[in-house]
């Protein structure tokens, strides 16, 4: 593999390289590139015998070409998963900002609960996964509700088929409670997928340490169920002692189905492992 490290040291302690030579080099994957590297060719300029000035010019355009073109063969492939689901941006830019990110969130949410239908939990779970690959925490978007909720703001319903409507809500704390409960099971089992499923755009931890202590290894069992043997669903029970095993406890068997469900609805949506029908 050959480093921008590299490329410097060639070009220090062997100044006599021959362009063929280092265009093979060159060919090979380059990393952790700094748009200051196509510098590295320039002392080049002059030195050797034989190798002149229109060489020199001709093999750093090269160079540079390269870097460039593998630099943004790397960004097209990280932005991949947020191209694929720009298509489905509202005008309002609800990606724009952490606030309006928190307001798609919560309108998907309650579209959920109220409406049901599995297409209705998938656009949650896709919003959720676009504030997950943009760099967002789940107590980054709580606090966004929390104050959107202290300062009086109305969360306006989404529009159903066949027309819109216009009607506003307040936020209430178990909503966001929940809401956020939810987004953390969908960034956890991002986190249990095959690397990388998703790029994240921070180096930020998605979830807090502890809500990812009491729900990795939940998440973990059904992710392994999924991609190992090609399973969308587990007995209950088999979840309620992992549950027992980390928190001491179990939900109800009507709470981890639903549980459940989202993990492996968010698996479905991020790494699809059949053909539709």
């Amino acid at each position: 593999m050959l480093t921008a490290h590299t490329l410097v040291a060639i070009s220090k302690f062997s100044p006599y390289l021959d362009a063929k030579t280092f265009l093979e080099a060159s060919s090979h994957k380059v990393t952790h590139v700094s748009p200051l590297i196509c510098r590295v060719v320039s002392p080049l300029h002059g030195r050797g015998p034989g190798f002149t000035e229109s060489q020199s010019s001709s093999f750093s355009s090269e160079i540079c070409k390269r870097i460039k073109t593998h630099h943004l063969s790397h960004q097209l492939a990280s932005k991949k998963w947020l191209c694929r689901l720009r298509e489905s941006m509202s005008p309002d830019d609800e990606y724009r900002s952490s606030r309006n990110i928190a307001i798609s969130l919560f309108k998907r949410y309650r579209n959920f609960v109220e409406r049901g239908g599995g297409d209705n939990l998938k656009e949650f779970i896709s919003a959720g996964v676009n504030a997950y690959a943009l760099g967002c925490t789940d107590e980054g978007l709580r606090k966004e509700l929390r104050d959107m909720k202290e300062s009086g703001y109305e969360v306006e319903a989404m529009q159903s088929y066949g027309g819109s409507t216009s009607l506003k809500s307040k936020i209430f704390s178990n909503e966001i409670d929940e809401c956020i409960f939810w987004l953390s099971i969908i960034f956890i089992t991002i986190l249990c997928t095959p690397q990388p499923t998703i790029v994240r755009w921070s180096s930020t931890p998605p979830v807090t340490d502890e809500i990812l202590l009491q729900w990795k290894g939940f998440c973990a069992i059904i992710a392994n169920a999924y991609y190992m043997r090609g399973m969308a669903w587990l007995p209950v029970k088999t979840l309620q002692l992992e549950q027992m095993a980390v928190v001491g406890y179990a939900e109800e068997p009507s709470v981890v189905a639903s549980r459940m469900r989202l993990v492996f609805s968010t698996l479905e949506v991020v790494s699809p492992q059949w053909p539709r029908v």
